[in-house]
Parts: structure tokens; sequence; C-alpha cells
């Protein structure tokens, strides 16, 4: 592989792929798939690096392209939500109780 691209794999991960090729203990379409995201996520660097040089903010942009997953708690408060009007009135009113218990947990 050539250096002349600027967004290259580094050589640790070009020889853990070639492991896994070679010990076939990964499926080659994983191994594709995993080439791409890193591909992505330097670029996502790359970007992130100029738009902190030039403008001296640039976490937005992290946040922006790479969103976190929400977390069991918030998926569990969404589905409290989800489901609250289609409970008996008096599941309805426990819900406000299941819902407090949720928020007081750590995320």
């Amino acid at each position: 592989m050539t250096q002349e691209h600027p967004i290259t794999p580094p050589p640790e991960l070009l020889k853990h792929w070639e492991d896994q090729h070679f010990d076939e203990s990964e499926n080659y379409d994983v191994m594709l798939i995993q080439a791409y995201q890193a591909g992505a996520d330097q670029e996502l660097e790359a970007c992130y690096q100029e738009v902190q040089k030039l403008y001296g903010v640039g976490s937005w942009l992290r946040s922006l392209r790479r969103p976190k997953p929400p977390s069991l708690k918030e998926e569990a408060i969404d589905t409290l939500h989800l489901i609250r009007d289609h409970l008996p009135a008096d599941l309805y009113e426990k819900s406000f109780l299941i819902r407090r218990a949720l928020e007081s947990l750590p995320d």
C-alpha cells in the first residue's frame, strides 16, 4: 500500500486485519466494515482538527457525526412515555413512580 493518501490505516491495524484474515477468525465482510469505519473515523478526526484550527471549536462536529446511542435509562423512560397513555388508570398513576425511580438512576 502506498503512503500517498493522507488517510491510511496505522501499521498495527493492518497487522491485526492481516492476522484475522490468515487465521480466518473473522469474516471478510466484517473486516471490510471495520476498515470502512476506521477510514470514516480518521476522516472525521482530520475534519475536526481543521475546524479546531480555523475556528477554535470543533467538539460539536464529533457529537453531530458520531452521536452516542441512548442509555438504557433513556430508552426505559422513552418507552414508559410511549406506553403510559395505554395503561389502565391505576397503572397510569404508578407509571409516575416508575419514571421517578428511573430518573434517579445514574446514567
